[in-house]
């Protein structure tokens, strides 16, 4: 394959609650589309790269404000991240790409609405709308041995434990599982990795462990497809308190405070919107002087 050289590329680091994520305007890059995956697989990679949980790209959109692209660190693009979005929405205001404090990027999943909360000229949080969750098995998706159209609470073998999970999409697939059990980092990496390459998840899964310490708090610990454990996961917050709703766990049309192991994010499941609120960071800009894929 033909090697493609970049020379003094540009780009932003931020993070969500410790989920950091590399950005490229595309609209000045146009860099091309058999090399994005391979890209964010060289980038992302820690200690011999920038590092990062993903890439995401900057696009032109002809039905919204924006386009955001965004790929996993194993090189795949995603169809949704909520801590990416709210990175991507900070980046193109401060960018002046965009200048509005109501801004409609469009997504795999569709077109999102971010609302900015702006403090002289910086953005220091983010709402997303992040639509309607996705709870039907075959959208999702998500294979059961029954024909039921929904997956809650259905138990899942794995290793040496059975796991009761509920399948929400928030346009990528989540396996939410609510426990008493403490996940250190060894046990989420062996049972998140079990799950987010079991049969049943064709696509594969994020997995969420969620402890709930009342009817509006949680405490969440993320196994990332893809990526592996994260400190926090938009989506994934989304997902535990959409599952969480549908289970009577948590208090319905109120914001349900979600902690992540970087940070708090505030879920509210209003009928058939979801509504994501938390902080974002600028870590530095940069420039790569050179880098072939």
């Amino acid at each position: 394959m033909e090697q493609f050289i970049l020379k003094n590329l540009e780009f932003g680091k931020y993070h969500g609650l410790g989920n950091d994520y590399i950005i490229i305007d595309d609209i000045k890059w146009r860099i091309p589309e058999n090399k994005k995956s391979t890209l964010a697989l060289k980038l992302c990679e820690i200690h011999f790269s920038i590092g990062a949980d993903g890439l995401i790209f900057v696009c032109e959109s002809k039905d919204a404000d924006i386009k955001m692209r965004i790929f996993n660190s194993d090189g795949l693009e995603a169809e949704m991240c909520g801590n990416g979005i709210r990175c991507f929405s900070k980046y193109i205001y401060e960018s002046n790409i965009v200048k509005k404090d109501k801004i409609k990027i469009e997504t795999l999943k569709g077109i999102m609405v971010a609302k900015l909360n702006i403090v002289n000229n910086r953005v220091k949080s983010v709402e997303i709308d992040m639509g309607p969750p996705i709870l039907n098995c075959e959208e999702i998706p998500v294979l059961l041995d029954s024909n039921v159209d929904r997956c809650v609470n259905e138990p899942l073998v794995i290793l040496d434990k059975i796991f009761n999970f509920t399948a929400v999409s928030m346009g990528n697939p989540h396996a939410v599982i609510f426990t008493e059990e403490e996940f250190d980092d060894d046990k989420l990496n062996m049972y998140g990795a079990a799950i987010e390459s079991h049969d049943r998840f064709p696509n594969k899964v994020n997995v969420e462990f969620v402890k709930a310490i009342s009817k509006e708090e949680s405490i969440v610990r993320v196994f990332e497809r893809g990526v592996g454990i994260t400190k926090s996961c938009g989506t994934g917050a989304c997902a535990t308190v959409v599952a969480g709703t549908i289970l009577g766990i948590f208090n319905e049309n109120v914001p349900i405070v979600v902690h992540n192991d970087g940070g708090d994010l505030k879920i509210t499941y209003i009928g058939r919107r979801v509504l994501m609120e938390g902080p974002i960071e600028k870590v530095f800009d940069g420039i790569l002087e050179r880098i072939e894929i």
